[in-house]
């Protein structure tokens, strides 16, 4: 006979992105944090982006604006979240799926919920897919909310 356990999930990693319809998926994902009383972790990958240097901007405060971009976009998920045991932030640079995979494992996560476009055909072949590459690689469980929830 089979037994069927329930894990416990104490460390819960959300994958964030600044996009509206990012934060709407998000509000599904707190839900479930709060009803487990679980510690959160976030992680949103800094962008890489060179803002304008016309304005003289230098690659040092080019870099501390893009970070506080990502503090501010995490502040925006813990206001929206109340109730996590624990709240985690993790900044990383890099290849998103490479540092989602790799806090993951580090921060000894019970599973990762993030969202998904739900792009399909030639956009999904052409951008490829986030969360497809955490799903298969990572060995953490995932779970995948759709951003479209209201």
């Amino acid at each position: 006979m089979t037994q069927i356990t329930c894990m416990k999930f104490q460390k819960i990693l959300i994958a964030v992105d600044d996009r509206v319809y990012f934060i709407k998926a998000a509000r599904a994902d707190f839900a479930l944090v709060q009803r487990l009383r679980a510690g959160l972790i976030f992680v949103i990958i800094k962008s890489n982006e060179v803002l304008n240097t016309d304005l003289g901007i230098t690659p040092e405060l080019n870099k501390s604006v893009l970070l506080k971009e990502a503090e501010m976009t995490i502040d925006q998920y813990i206001k929206i979240c109340d109730g996590a045991d624990e709240v985690f932030r993790f900044m990383p640079e890099g290849f998103p799926e490479k540092e989602i995979i790799k806090v993951a494992k580090e921060s000894k996560a019970d599973i990762i919920i993030m969202g998904t476009h739900g792009r399909a055909g030639l956009s999904r072949m052409i951008s490829g897919s986030l969360t497809d590459y955490i799903v298969r690689h990572a060995e953490t469980p995932v779970l995948v909310t759709p951003t479209g929830m209201k």
